[in-house]
């Protein structure tokens, strides 16, 4: 018996020992990057900002190309039946007035605390209820915006095998209804499901999705351990789970979600300046810039502008909002 449990015991550190190469050893081949922005309409006006200037100024100066924008459902669909499509149509049009384009994430879980963004009319409604009225929004976006000229693609639901935020619930079959009225709705548009960079080994969004989107964060509060942390993860931990990804569906993996603002103890709105630099300034802004390029991903949405904006506008630091502008200045 002895025999058996140290044999076992080698085997195990043998696989754990080729596990640590495999996954923390090496680096990722060097690819051409280009560079997002996610963008929230009601995260920019939590920070006190007018959203409209904050979104032009994106496209104009730094000039992104690309944003992956939030279709709250509270703020598309404020009355049961009634769509208000008029900041999103005012969106789109400016991103054609750019010539940029755009990735629009829809459902109940979109980017954004408190995440699950539902009006105050469906709050009280049974799960099944919720659900169907769910499939109506996204029957009503989808239609409207399926031709236009600026649209990238679709984002369902964000990170939905995550349980963050202030969420009702959480459903795997409900997600697999949405994905296929999307696709049967729009044929041309690929699908995005996005899951936790470092959380998870993306399998589940690999099964729903037409691409992966992954989080990249380096630095966050943990609220559990009551203090910051920084992620021990190399650039080729992300590029081996890609492979992986690759090898078991072929599916391409995106960075939806790239820090580049601070996560501390509060949201973000009541976090303090000087706490809000330790986990953001521009130093850590060129380190996580740096760490992305080396992952091998393509295609990165830095998640922070409407920050950067508030940083420099409201205190009077634009190092960063400067620092992101070269990004986008290579990437036209």
């Amino acid at each position: 018996m002895k025999k058996i449990f140290f044999s076992i015991l080698i085997l195990l550190g043998i696989l754990l020992g080729i596990a640590f190469l495999y996954f923390f050893v090496g680096s990722a081949p060097q690819t051409e990057t280009v560079f997002g922005v996610n963008f929230s309409q009601k995260h920019a006006q939590n920070l006190g900002l007018d959203w409209k200037a904050v979104y032009e100024a994106l496209l104009n100066d730094p000039g992104a190309k690309r944003i992956k924008i939030a279709v709250h459902w509270d703020l598309i669909e404020p009355t049961k039946g009634v769509f208000s499509f008029e900041d999103l149509d005012w969106q789109m049009a400016k991103l054609k007035e750019y010539k940029a384009r755009a990735l629009l994430v829809v459902g109940m879980k979109t980017p954004r605390w408190p995440e699950c963004h539902i009006p105050n009319w469906a709050r009280g409604l049974s799960r099944e209820n919720q659900q169907k009225e769910i499939l109506t929004m996204l029957e009503n976006v989808v239609k409207k915006y399926k031709d236009a000229s600026v649209l990238l693609g679709w984002q369902v639901e964000n990170e939905p095998f995550f349980p963050f935020g202030e969420c009702p619930w959480a459903d795997e079959k409900f997600l697999k209804q949405e994905v296929s009225l999307v696709k049967s709705l729009d044929s041309n548009h690929r699908i995005v499901i996005s899951e936790s960079g470092e959380g998870s080994f993306w399998t589940k969004a690999a099964r729903y999705g037409d691409r992966v989107g992954i989080t990249m964060y380096r630095k966050v509060w943990v609220r559990q351990l009551r203090a910051y942390f920084t992620y021990p993860f190399p650039p080729v931990f992300y590029w081996r789970k890609v492979q992986i990804v690759h090898a078991l569906s072929g599916k391409e993996v995106i960075d939806v979600e790239l820090q580049a603002e601070p996560w501390g103890p509060k949201l973000l709105y009541d976090l303090p300046l000087k706490e809000q630099k330790k986990t953001m300034n521009l130093e850590q802004f060129k380190k996580n810039i740096e760490f992305a390029k080396n992952t091998g991903l393509k295609e990165h949405y830095l998640w922070g502008a409407e920050w950067w904006y508030w940083m420099k506008e409201q205190q009077h630091d634009p190092s960063i909002w400067n620092e992101a502008k070269k990004l986008f200045i290579l990437n036209q």
